[in-house]
């Protein structure tokens, strides 16, 4: 039987342990880590420490462990409301937020182009301060990140990048908590990934060093990431000590890493290119033989929606493949991002082994 803490509490009452000794061993103190993000705008995980992005884990595992699994009511966001403004269409981003907002007893408010014209009809300041005075949060879904740093600007309430052209932080944190869960730790994994230097890999880039995470990258020539980027990823490994390698060669990415990840070739806004990139990705597709170059304990991640070019359906539905847990993980890690910006709780289980 896999060993875990919900088997731990089942063994132990029966076996009559006292509620100390349970206690002692599932929960923790909230003081382990000095971390404070009440206030603070989270548009790119390079603005947060190691510690500050292990807190946000920690906090995810404790709400996901103490609402889905333990069944208990947490309305932490009683009272509050958020502005969700989403410029591009959405399932995980919306669903996660949405859902996970009321959950914690909050009151979510969807905003659409068609009703809220960003930036046309009122500008990004008026908004962000008109919106500063009826909500406790704004999660806006940006084409332009630049946007995101306006609205932070001039908002006196928390910005939360939900998807911009250079940043997609809440996606990465979900990530991060899926490898954590299945691995046990995220110190010393290598990750792969192979597509577009996009945004979804420029939030990997910014973060991975500091959990001690080994990045290898694959893209075709002229589907880099931004150079910027690059560079501060080259700062962060030498700080962190973990290994940084961009190659076009798909299997050079691939070998020996514990992590295999793509995304879409053609995100929103890029349809007209289509022809182009289905052709600059041949050989870029992950399959079973991707997979060979790879760790022998090797998983697939993939943030969805997927298209077959880009993997394939052995390896996408295979028992290697957690991109549903994955997805579902990103519910609770948006959960612990507003709790941690908007709220003093702090993580009431034991801190994970990171």
């Amino acid at each position: 039987m896999l060993f875990n803490g919900r088997n731990f509490l089942s063994i132990a009452k029966l076996a009559g342990t006292s509620k100390q000794l349970l206690r002692q061993f599932w929960y923790g103190t909230p003081a382990q880590m000095n971390v404070d993000m009440k206030g603070r705008d989270l548009l790119t995980l390079q603005n947060y420490t190691a510690d500050e992005l292990k807190y946000l884990l920690w906090m995810a595992s404790d709400l996901k462990e103490r609402i889905k699994h333990r069944g208990e009511h947490l309305p932490l966001m009683q009272g509050k409301s958020l502005a969700m403004i989403f410029e591009k269409r959405s399932t995980r981003t919306r669903l996660s937020a949405e859902t996970g907002f009321a959950l914690l007893g909050g009151h979510p408010s969807f905003l659409t182009t068609q009703d809220i014209h960003l930036g046309t009809n009122e500008s990004l300041t008026d908004t962000a301060r008109v919106l500063s005075s009826m909500t406790n949060a704004i999660l806006a879904r940006v084409y332009d990140h630049n946007d995101l740093d306006l609205m932070a600007k001039e908002a006196t309430i928390p910005i939360i990048n939900g998807l911009s052209n250079l940043h997609h932080p809440l996606q990465i944190l979900a990530d991060y908590l899926t490898l954590q869960e299945h691995f046990g730790g995220l110190q010393g994994l290598t990750i792969a990934w192979i597509g577009d230097g996009n945004n979804v890999l420029q939030s990997f880039m910014t973060s991975a060093a500091k959990l001690g995470i080994h990045l290898r990258i694959a893209t075709p020539r002229g589907f880099e990431p931004d150079l910027r980027i690059t560079k501060i990823t080259e700062q962060n490994s030498k700080e962190y000590g973990t290994k940084f390698l961009l190659t076009t060669d798909p299997l050079e990415a691939a070998d020996k890493a514990n992590v295999l990840v793509t995304d879409t070739w053609i995100s929103m806004g890029q349809e007209e290119e289509k022809k182009e990139r289905l052709k600059a990705f041949q050989g870029y597709q992950i399959t079973m033989q991707t997979a060979k170059s790879a760790a022998s304990n090797w998983t697939f991640l993939h943030c969805l929606p997927r298209k077959p070019e880009e993997v394939d359906d052995e390896v996408f539905y295979s028992p290697r493949s957690l991109v549903f847990q994955e997805a579902e993980n990103r519910k609770w890690t948006i959960m612990a991002v507003m709790v941690s910006l908007l709220t003093d709780y702090s993580p009431q289980l034991r801190k994970p082994t990171f």
